[in-house]
């Protein structure tokens, strides 16, 4: 009995979706990857989008239901806009930050310090 649930809860599992949010307007679809692993992703794109780009951010699962997916596809693609207003930082090992300098207090004793053991020997 629990199999047949289980199919029957797959054939009313939903694959494609539009919704508005605001003023923005999704499109999802649950589709297989392109890799070599046959298992599906919740792929969307959304519009007004300048960089005409899609995203998949999780797999589908036979629980699906559209709210919920359209809850995480609007949670995903605000904290998405949310990170790229933030200012960049970078992170890359070639573009280590500048040693920082030492105080000017800290420069005097080293350098004192340096002259007396120079003239001690």
């Amino acid at each position: 009995m629990a199999g047949s649930t289980r199919n029957a809860r797959a054939d009313r599992a939903i694959s494609e979706f539009e919704f508005v949010d605001g003023e923005r307007t999704f499109t999802c679809s649950a589709e297989t990857s392109r890799g070599t692993r046959p298992e599906k992703w919740w792929w969307f794109s959304v519009t007004p989008n300048t960089r005409n780009e899609r995203y998949a951010p999780f797999r589908a699962s036979d629980d699906d239901t559209r709210e919920n997916v359209q809850a995480r596809v609007v949670a995903y693609h605000d904290a998405l806009l949310h990170r790229r207003s933030q200012p960049a930082t970078s992170t890359h090992w070639a573009r280590r930050p500048a040693a920082a300098e030492q105080p000017q207090e800290q420069q005097s004793t080293a350098a004192a310090a340096a002259e007396s053991t120079t003239q001690v020997a």
